[in-house]
């Protein structure tokens, strides 16, 4: 089976790398910044119209309070921007907030860490799949009519991107982003000089369309909900910034300082889009609703069910350039691609976080190992089987999913930057230098700041969201904390139960005989070849054992071994119920009841063959008794091969496959390889 799926394997995801290139795939910051940065970059296609949603509740009128909102929001992005910068320079390990929050507060706070984080990127990748099919939708209808089919292959085809390696996928992640970045940026220069300098008028498909406010006339304190819950889902932005952090170790030298400098730019970028596309909302009148069908009116009229609401950074792109322009289907296509790619981001986290939390113990060991491409296969898989769940569940709306994320985002700000604090406060109980001691005065400055702001925001998160789905977010930290603290358990347990002792024990007194057994059901050569090997081991007693499952079979048996004059004693088990398994173990059983001290060797003959369906017809008995003989103690099995004729040209194709040049090799000749040379000879 391994070399019928090999071929297609190689295909997908490329040959297998070498352990020592891992080198090779780390990455420029060039190439870094969409990697790493891709989600908080494209969250500015979505956030604006998440603050225009929540404040549609209020009306029309309401919308003048979103440049504030979007200022708040920039602070908090500046705010997180430079409190990573120190965690990149202090812990350039990869662990990021987990590492943190685990070195500076403890096991449980560092768990809670990589719960929040773990449940943020399987978010992160519905969350930018759905929005990029929502954006495609407004220029290809067919994508929106098949919203949760097209969200599913998009993840699959990502999947597999990353499944061929960090380097590779990150040049092809690359150009979409700039892309995407030049795009925005074009689109807010030109409706600056179109509205600013030419005077010209812009307007939004939905200029004309009024807003029902669902709740009329709102002040004091419900407004003030109103508008901290339009901030909070305007926190959307600051998404993926974390990512940075967790991703140091895939940085070229030197990795600290090229993951600060990523960050700034990231920062730099995201805080000028995202006010960009709140201030062209603005001037071209943007009209965004929670519930589109009844709240958006057209001439006094709901628009209905049958109408698509677009999202905020198409309509105002539709309003700059033109809804037919050649720019408006760049952006529209850059904006659906970059929100497509942007779950990269959480394909680079995830399986590292994976990796770090495996290597503690707290997640299965398979995801700590690299896969053939020198990325974490097994993580990446695991994040997109989550994904498509997810998908599924929410009919990929990213509304829908929008009010299960920054829960988990902020839960690991903010324990993150406690745990900065306390990391400073240890260090200067040591420091001397007075030079050092006031950079991490000012370094503790920062994170205080950074703990502040992002737990206040926390709060507001956790208050305003959580009736609308950030509950579920919860419940997924909930479900991953017990279950990594269950698996860490396990680990702890199995590893005291298998610690060898300092003095003799049971497990390394020789047992006091070897009572071998050669299970037989004929006379062949795989049986010949099975008490052969078992006569070389020298065992104390050796005997043949057979089920008895019809008596003619067994009748002929007895015969052809007595004719053959085998020198081993061969011992018949009746079968009354046609059982195989069960005799032979019971049967062992009791050997292990009389003698304890004993060891019992059950050896079973086994054919090796060569083509896949062949594995159905053959040894499914061996595998069976394998499978119950396991949980016997004192009971050693040894599978005795016995190659066929197919097996042999299996491996005649093997070797054939090995040689095979690919076209025009022999035109370019044979690789050279350097031969160390000849040792003197000592001739003259």
């Amino acid at each position: 089976m391994s070399k019928l799926t090999d071929v297609p394997k190689r295909i997908l995801i490329g040959r297998a790398l070498h352990s020592d290139r891992l080198g090779e795939t780390l990455l420029p910051k060039r190439i870094a910044l969409p990697v790493f940065a891709s989600d908080p970059l494209s969250s500015v296609a979505y956030a604006p119209g998440e603050v225009l949603l929540v404040l549609s509740i209020a009306g029309v009128a309401s919308y003048q309070y979103s440049p504030w909102i979007a200022l708040a929001v920039v602070v908090l992005m500046f705010t997180v921007v430079a409190s990573y910068r120190q965690n990149v320079h202090a812990y350039p390990s990869g662990g990021g907030d987990y590492e943190v929050a685990n070195t500076n507060l403890g096991p449980r706070a560092g768990l809670t860490v990589a719960s929040a984080l773990l449940v943020d990127y399987v978010l992160t990748v519905a969350v930018s799949i759905s929005s990029g099919v929502e954006n495609l939708g407004s220029a290809v209808h067919f994508v929106i009519e098949h919203k949760v089919l097209s969200a599913i292959v998009m993840i699959l085809l990502l999947t597999l991107m990353n499944l061929r390696g960090v380097k590779e996928s990150g040049k092809l992640f690359a150009i979409p982003t700039y892309v995407f970045v030049a795009a925005v940026f074009v689109m807010i220069g030109w409706g600056a000089w179109k509205g600013i300098v030419l005077g010209e008028s812009m307007s939004a498909p939905t200029a004309d369309f009024e807003i029902e406010p669902e709740q009329k006339g709102l002040a004091g304190f419900a407004m003030v909900f109103l508008l901290l819950r339009a901030f909070s889902s305007g926190c959307a932005a600051l998404t993926g910034v974390e990512a940075i952090s967790n991703g140091v170790p895939a940085f070229r030298k030197p990795k600290s300082k090229n993951a600060a400098t990523t960050l700034a730019l990231m920062g730099g970028l995201a805080v000028t889009m995202f006010c960009g596309i709140i201030g062209l909302a603005m001037a071209t009148d943007v009209r965004m609703a929670e519930n589109p069908a009844v709240d958006l009116l057209h001439n006094g009229v709901p628009v209905g069910p049958e109408y698509v609401q677009d999202p905020v950074i198409s309509q105002v792109g539709e309003a700059v350039f033109g809804g037919d322009s050649i720019l408006f289907l760049l952006l529209a296509t850059a904006t659906a691609l970059v929100l497509f790619l942007a779950a990269n981001t959480a394909y680079n986290g995830f399986p590292l976080l994976g990796s770090i939390l495996a290597q503690d113990r707290y997640l299965p060991r398979q995801l700590h190992t690299r896969g053939d491409r020198l990325a974490f296969s097994n993580g990446i898989v695991l994040l997109a089987g989550a994904a498509i769940l997810l998908v599924w569940i929410y009919d990929a709306d990213s509304t829908k999913l929008i009010q299960l994320y920054i829960v988990g985002v902020f839960v690991s700000f903010t324990l993150s930057q406690i745990g900065m604090v306390r990391h400073w406060n240890r260090h200067l109980k040591t420091e001397r230098d007075v030079a050092a001691r006031r950079r991490m005065h000012r370094s503790r400055a920062i994170n205080t700041f950074g703990a502040f702001f992002t737990g206040m925001v926390l709060v507001i998160v956790l208050a305003t969201k959580f009736t609308h789905g950030a509950w579920v977010a919860l419940l997924g930290m909930v479900i991953f904390y017990g279950t990594m603290t269950a698996i860490r358990k396990h680990y702890d347990r199995v590893s005291a139960e298998i610690a060898a002792a300092e003095g003799p024990s049971d497990d390394s007194v020789r047992p006091s005989r070897v009572h071998s057994i050669v299970l037989v059901s004929k006379v062949h050569k795989p049986t010949l070849r099975a008490l052969a090997f078992a006569k070389l081991t020298r065992s104390d007693t050796l005997e043949a054992v057979s089920i008895s499952v019809d008596t003619a079979e067994t009748k002929a048996l007895r015969e052809e071994w007595d004719r053959r004059g085998i020198n081993v004693p061969l011992k018949i088990l009746d079968s009354p119920y046609r059982e195989i398994t069960r005799p032979v173990v019971e049967y062992v059983k009791g050997l292990r009841s009389e003698n304890p001290r004993d060891a019992v060797s059950v050896y079973i003959p086994e054919y090796v063959v060569g083509r896949w369906w062949e594995h159905l017809l053959h040894n499914q008995s061996a595998l069976r008794l394998k499978g119950r003989l396991l949980f016997t103690p004192g009971v050693m099995v040894t599978s005795v091969p016995y190659q066929l004729e197919s097996s042999e040209l299996a491996k005649r194709r093997a070797k054939k496959r090995q040689d095979w040049n690919a076209p025009g090799s022999v035109r370019r000749g044979p690789v050279d390889t350097p031969r160390p040379p000849k040792a003197p000879t000592g001739k003259g």
